[in-house]
């Protein structure tokens, strides 16, 4: 039985659908997948974060916010504010998703899915892929941002790649972002 939880911990993954555990451990019964899933939570080899979703002790948040819903990235005031774009700390975790919703998890860790439209969302332009989950770049996070709220403050915009934004800005499908562009740029860059 412990060759099953070293067998997780040998992946460079950190959070599993169950489905995936079943394919690891080479358990094709729901029913004892559940009853070994329940058995290793309560014990303490792994960490039950939600419905069909659990980790290893230590994981990594971002990994977590991309199974539990997908297609999903990581955006918005997390990003932003990693880049030195905005100041205030935010304990929330901000992805852009295919649908509004927040969630918390077990440990009290609250998650904002934003949604964007489909187009810009399947668009892999300004994201990049890290160790299971995606995540955007200042720039693509920038335009998420006033996407949804065009009347955002943002602390610090003298690290943002102008030209970048309005290479992005097609993928969004609006006149408007180019406006907000020009006008973030001339007002506060």
């Amino acid at each position: 039985m412990e060759n099953r939880i070293l067998s997780l911990y040998q992946t460079k993954n950190t959070v599993f659908t169950a489905s995936e555990i079943g394919l690891i451990w080479g358990e094709d019964n729901l029913n004892k997948l559940k009853a070994s899933l329940k058995y290793y939570t309560n014990k303490g080899n792994l960490v039950h974060l939600r419905r069909g979703i659990y980790a290893k002790l230590e994981y990594n948040i971002y990994e977590a916010v991309a199974k539990i819903y997908s297609p999903s990235y990581i955006s918005f005031e997390t990003v932003l504010r990693n880049e030195g774009v905005i100041f205030q700390h935010y304990e929330t975790i901000f992805a852009a998703g295919c649908f509004s919703r927040e969630i918390e998890l077990a440990n009290g860790q609250k998650i904002v899915y934003r949604k964007i439209k489909k187009t810009a969302l399947l668009n892999q332009y300004g994201v990049r892929k890290e160790n299971g989950f995606s995540i955007a770049n200042k720039e693509r996070a920038f335009l998420d941002m006033i996407y949804i709220n065009p009347n955002y403050y943002f602390d610090n915009l003298k690290n943002i790649d102008w030209k970048e934004c309005l290479a992005l800005a097609p993928i969004y499908g609006n006149k408007k972002t180019e406006e907000h562009i020009t006008f973030y740029k001339k007002n506060y860059a």
